[in-house]
């Protein structure tokens, strides 16, 4: 289809940002039955999904796919995609925190430290005060936890749970509980709960325009230079894949 572009037989919408916060925002303001769930697709969630079927399978049924990376974006186009640009997790999380603030939404947030949780809603609270944060745990907990903190979700009925316990981890817990899980839209974020606090420094723009941000990430955190493996590989296999045609 026009609308969509395939990567690895991953199926990108060609949306904008601001088309995705407006998709968004148009899933809340209706009456419907069941969780929305959003995955940021990222190279290795692309690449996990071609020995993982029970990962795609989750993918596949997600309401909405985003392009989170370059790497993403710049594939789709040298194979005639043409993605319009990147819509990562933390651009998300930060423009629906923007429009949330106007319109009075309310967010749980899930993952990170203890630490980490409690200062990212401080900041939340500071930069966004009319957003209503329903509640927050950290992403530190047990499988008998599980049912503790699904009931605590369900009891504050967010608008957006924000899954920050890393990929492909939150689309997997998404996904578990996503018929018994009282929230609009539930989101997998990564690491933007780090960000937010402040633990983790993000790129700064110049940075992010010239894509270079995984580089500026690597040299801030040279422990992740195993995951910027996968890159070269992701763009060669995405390059020679055939995609099946229906």
């Amino acid at each position: 289809m026009d609308n969509v572009a395939k990567i690895m037989g991953i199926s990108f919408p060609k949306m904008t940002v601001e088309q995705s916060l407006q998709m968004l925002g148009e899933v809340v303001e209706r009456k419907q039955n069941g969780l929305f769930h959003v995955v940021t697709g990222n190279p290795e969630i692309v690449m996990s999904c071609q020995h993982d079927r029970e990962l795609r399978s989750i993918i596949e049924e997600a309401g909405l796919v985003t392009a989170d990376g370059i790497g993403i974006v710049m594939v789709s186009r040298l194979r005639g995609g043409h993605l319009p640009e990147r819509v990562t997790g933390c651009d998300l999380l930060l423009k629906l925190l923007e429009v949330g603030n106007r319109k009075r939404w309310s967010f749980y947030f899930l993952g990170a430290d203890e630490a980490t949780s409690r200062r990212s809603a401080e900041v939340i609270r500071e930069h966004y005060p009319n957003v209503a944060i329903a509640g927050r745990h950290h992403g530190f907990f047990g499988k008998e936890e599980e049912a503790g903190i699904v009931k605590e979700i369900n009891a504050a009925a967010p608008d957006f749970l924000i899954v920050a316990l890393g990929a492909p981890y939150a689309e997997r817990w998404i996904h578990q509980y996503k018929h018994s899980l009282n929230a609009k839209i539930a989101i997998g974020v990564g690491g933007s709960l780090d960000i937010i606090a402040g633990k983790v420094k993000r790129a700064p723009e110049i940075w992010q325009s010239m894509h270079m941000e995984w580089l500026y990430r690597l040299i801030q955190q040279p422990s992740r230079w195993r995951r910027q493996l996968i890159l070269p590989r992701f763009a060669l296999r995405a390059l020679l894949y055939r995609e099946k045609r229906i």
